[in-house]
């Protein structure tokens, strides 16, 4: 059974749709949800990707490379471990960095600043066709990803949510999507551009498409970013992010796997 939370008094959501009961609910809990995006993706709209035990969960590995656990603890941790894939670390995306528990080793632990969009709604701004991307661009996808490095990408990843790209003599120039998806909020990723194509404004003009989709569903845009990337900080800043919170991406590793590694 689960150790029971104290909680706060409803401070209300910013929609006001059905759709956003259960972030309302949420809401009452000591935590934000966005404290513990994965744990609430997994446990809510992205349940279909869900892999794991008792406190702990897992994106499918091609899908995403994403753990999480509900509380840290030494019962959390063992849950976590049991759905590993041999030798693979654990990463899990926290508010804070977790006391590491017994048997458990730091791979590694990378700043994260969580943004979240502050207005109501954004205006689209003209540009050229756009795609939606499918299994079909999974190798045009990956090689702009591998290009760019605007972070985790996996062979399925575009299956997590919607995405779109900006195509040019046939080779992907930039894309925009969304990935963990929590009962109100959505999560914007793999906003990148081909060096040559940059200075076009195609990743604004591809986040504002997802972000005005997200607004008329009731949810509110978020994202993740390294704190020293200064470009992608003010590009998101123009478009009505704030910084949320800071983050950690915790990698973590079973000791004992690490020794048969």
């Amino acid at each position: 059974m689960l150790a029971s939370r104290r909680v706060r008094p409803l401070t209300g959501g910013w929609f006001l749709n059905g759709q956003n009961l259960y972030m309302a609910a949420n809401e009452r809990m000591l935590d934000h949800p966005l404290d513990n995006p994965v744990w609430h993706a997994l446990r809510g709209p992205h349940a279909c990707f869900a892999v794991g035990h008792g406190l702990a969960l897992h994106y499918q590995r091609d899908v995403a490379a994403f753990c999480a656990i509900d509380e840290s603890n030494a019962q959390a941790y063992a849950d976590l471990a049991l759905d590993l894939p041999p030798g693979a670390e654990a990463r899990l995306v926290r508010r804070e960095v977790d006391p590491l528990p017994d048997g458990w080793v730091e791979v590694s632990c990378i700043p994260l600043l969580q943004m979240m969009a502050g207005a109501s709604d954004i205006d689209p701004i003209d540009g050229p066709p756009v795609v939606s991307l499918g299994a079909a661009h999974v190798e045009a996808a990956t090689a702009l990803v591998d290009l760019t490095k605007p972070g985790p990408f996996g062979p399925r990843t575009l299956e997590m949510g919607h995405y779109i790209g900006v195509f040019e003599d046939g080779e992907l120039l930039a894309m925009a999507g969304e990935r963990m998806h929590l009962p109100g909020y959505i999560e914007m990723s793999a906003i990148c551009t081909h060096p040559k194509a940059r200075g076009r404004r195609l990743a604004e003009y591809l986040m504002r498409q997802r972000m005005h989709a997200a607004f008329q569903r009731g949810e509110r845009p978020f994202l993740h970013v390294l704190p020293d990337n200064d470009a992608a900080i003010a590009l998101y800043r123009r478009l009505g992010f704030e910084v949320r919170s800071e983050m950690q991406y915790l990698w973590r590793k079973p000791a004992a796997a690490l020794s048969r590694s």
